[in-house]
């Protein structure tokens, strides 16, 4: 499943986006549909169901998982095999009636990761490529309103050459708002910029979005992308939907292992419900371990005494004390050693033996001041909401 890809493609989908002023406005996208590739190693196959309300819809999931297969096929530079999509009463494609919309005609813009700006034209002639259809004055007049709107009115007569990767995918973003689409696709269109300029960009594609209220596609695998813009989060794995809902739903409070492992759990352990504490709303879990069983509190489910879940603790959500934490609230503190220290960029992931292996993530300056070494004996702190309870 590759991200890649050509100028051509990109002037396509981008150019053949412009939109009638009959666009109803707020329209549901809906989809249901199928489609398979033969690869190298084994076939792979998309099937997927789900609807886009006007608003952000992130497509989460890891590479490979199909996401931009999916973007394909709403805009019509992949054929699925067999279902339906439509954009309100618009059908876009549909197997059963033989319909299948160019792309010239979807009104669907689309911005890929590679930008594909013409080097050729200044950024204001880039934003009027897909306006070309209409006469000159207005063609102006809608650039210098998408222009102010994306702050680069100052750049208009630059070439994509002579501005930053911000000012690139401002201009991209212009380049295809500009022709009022009646859906966005958004293939990790952030993904290469620093955490300050991605936010100025989320905070104007937010503001845009306010006026316009069109389903957008986004792509993304960042966390804080999808919590500063997804209104709704769809999970994909191995071609299929493994989970939507909200954000808080889907990646703060995954139900499924498979999810939880996408969204950053890397402590899954099975547990046994060992006993229920409904005035506290907790329960006791108890852990299995090549050392011997370990007790977590955890949020109450509704699960019975003996009843098997998981239950999933983010390397992040760990405290780590080199001597017995005292006066906390925390109602989980475990003792343990140090096995092992890996540094990764600036976080350090340290295992702790604790009767189970835990990975525990810590600061750089953490580390050091602690005087971490393996062997070293520890205390794991672990909060009661950071046990996250799932079905087997």
């Amino acid at each position: 499943m590759s991200d890649s890809r050509t100028d051509e493609s990109a002037t396509v989908a981008v150019s053949s986006s412009r939109a009638p002023d009959n666009k109803p406005p707020g329209s549901l996208l809906v989809a249901r549909f199928r489609k398979r590739f033969a690869a190298q190693a084994q076939d792979f196959v998309l099937e997927v169901e789900f609807q886009a309300a006007p608003g952000f819809t992130i497509l989460f999931g890891p590479s490979g998982a199909g996401k931009t297969t999916l973007l394909d096929c709403v805009a019509g530079l992949a054929t699925p095999d067999s279902g339906c999509i439509a954009i309100g009463d618009r059908v876009l494609f549909d197997a059963a009636q033989r319909t299948d919309l160019p792309v010239a005609k979807r009104r669907v813009g689309y911005v890929f990761q590679n930008l594909a700006l013409f080097p050729h034209l200044t950024v204001e002639q880039n934003v009027q490529y897909g306006l070309i259809h209409m006469p000159q004055a207005e063609r102006k007049e809608r650039a210098a309103a998408i222009l102010q709107a994306f702050r680069i009115s100052h750049l208009a007569q630059r070439y994509p050459w002579e501005i930053s990767g911000g000012e690139s995918q401002r201009t991209a973003l212009a380049r295809t708002l500009v022709t009022d689409p009646a859906v966005l696709l958004l293939d990790e269109p952030l993904a290469a910029l620093d955490a300050a300029t991605k936010a100025k960009i989320i905070d104007d594609l937010r503001s845009w979005n306010q006026a316009h209220r069109i389903p957008i596609l986004y792509v993304t695998h960042s966390r804080e992308e999808v919590f500063a813009l997804g209104e709704r989060v769809i999970v994909l794995d191995a071609g299929r939907i493994v989970a939507q809902g909200t954000p808080h739903e889907v990646i703060e409070a995954p139900r499924q292992e498979t999810v939880a492992q996408l969204v950053g759990f890397e402590n899954i352990f099975d547990a046994v419900v060992e006993s229920v504490h409904p005035e506290r709303g907790t329960m006791s879990c108890r852990v299995a371990g090549d050392g011997g069983p370990m007790l977590l509190e955890t949020p109450l489910v509704r699960a019975g005494v003996g009843s098997a879940l998981r239950v999933g603790i983010r390397a992040g959500d760990i405290l780590l004390a080199t001597a017995p934490p005292v006066g906390l609230s925390a109602r989980n503190v475990i003792p343990g050693h140090i096995t092992s220290l890996e540094q990764r960029d600036v976080i350090v992931s340290a295992r702790v033996n604790c009767g189970v292996e835990m990975d525990v993530h810590l600061t750089l300056a953490a580390r050091d001041s602690l005087q971490l070494t393996p062997g070293r004996e520890v205390w794991l702190v672990i909060k009661t909401h950071s046990c996250h309870l799932m079905q087997k």
